[in-house]
């Protein structure tokens, strides 16, 4: 009989002793979850300095896959030149844990200005991609943060480059174009909305004159853009066919930047970027009969654009500008083909 009592008293302590330690791992448990709640960051690791000079990217560890738990980093970004800003540009491609009550609570990425503390924004989701940001001086600050919790994919890729501030207060002896780095000018001519205002800055003592020669053009030296223009105004019977089902294969506007499209990086044109016809759209509706097709285009030609043209002159500082014809490629007509392969 005491040998059973004695064995009730220590099944009792032990059954104490365990609700005890389950007791402290929920208490632990919600405590973790109420921390998390209220900002869902740790403490910030050592950030890591990168300095600027021309474009460049940074990205979540493994983009575009999921990216790894537990993680913190820290990036900040800043111009070799003093007076310069840093432009940021987030990669289409974006997708991080969901928000909770369109918080960002767990996982997210954050911009930061250095110079007041300042939180440009945080981001997490896959909803909206995040827009343009751009520091307040040379400067700017990343940070990513992903909790113990569902990761998701693709991550980040954030796309960083170089813009010089122009504003009328600012004087071309303070800012001489043809003192600028090409990559620097190129930048700067970008931010000017209208040829007026590009040639002004360019040439702040004959901008008139200048403005005058572009558009005094003879017939020996109109471009290829007018002539060939002027031809090819046709009726463009593929306008007859039934309207395009949405997001099938099909030729899509396309914003290409002259400067990569040439590989001219000796060159600065104005404007950078032209629309172009390139295939875009999916292949669900493939009639091949294999595992995957893809978008191709199946009839390119070449169309003619007129744009300003700046290059430095050789062996003097200056810009010597003229009107000239760049040629891009148009996809004109597009096809479902089995990928890897030229049909099916």
């Amino acid at each position: 009989m005491l040998l059973f009592g004695l064995l009730l008293l220590t099944s009792a302590l032990a059954g104490q002793r365990h609700g005890t330690q389950a007791e402290s791992n929920l208490s632990s448990k919600f405590q973790y979850s109420s921390n998390k709640e209220q900002n869902g960051v740790q403490d910030p690791q050592h950030e890591r300095i990168i300095t600027v000079s021309t474009n460049g990217s940074i990205h979540s560890p493994r983009f575009p896959h999921t990216y790894p738990r537990n993680m913190v980093l820290v990036w900040r970004l800043v111009a070799a030149e003093e007076n310069v800003w840093i432009q940021l540009t987030f990669d289409e491609r974006f997708g991080l844990e969901d928000p909770e009550d369109d918080i960002c609570k767990y996982d997210f990425v954050e911009v930061e200005e250095p110079s007041d503390g300042t939180i440009l924004g945080r981001w997490c989701g896959s909803g909206t991609v995040p827009g343009k940001q751009i520091s307040k001086g040379n400067q700017i600050r990343i940070r990513f943060v992903s909790d113990e919790y569902f990761p998701s994919e693709p991550g980040f890729c954030i796309h960083y480059n170089i813009v010089v501030p122009f504003t009328e207060a600012v004087s071309p002896s303070v800012l001489p174009p043809s003192a600028l780095p090409l990559d620097l000018l190129n930048n700067a001519v970008t931010a000017f909305s209208t040829l007026e205002d590009l040639i002004r800055y360019l040439e702040p003592d004959r901008w008139q004159l200048d403005l005058e020669d572009l558009y005094r053009p003879t017939w020996q030296l109109l471009g290829k853009a007018f002539v060939f223009g002027r031809k090819s105004r046709v009726v463009d019977l593929n306008l007859l066919k039934e309207e395009v089902r949405l997001y099938s294969c099909t030729p899509r506007n396309f914003s290409v930047s002259i400067r990569e499209e040439l590989k001219r990086t000796d060159t600065i044109f104005w404007p950078g970027c032209l629309l172009v016809k390139r295939c875009g759209g999916n292949c669900a509706c493939c009639l091949h009969n294999c595992h995957e097709c893809q978008c191709v285009p199946s009839k390119v030609t070449k169309k003619y654009h007129e744009v300003l043209q700046l290059r430095p002159k050789s062996g003097v500082r200056g810009l010597h500008k003229s009107l000239t014809d760049v040629a891009l490629e148009h996809h004109e007509e597009c096809d479902c083909v089995c990928r890897g392969h030229t049909g099916g």
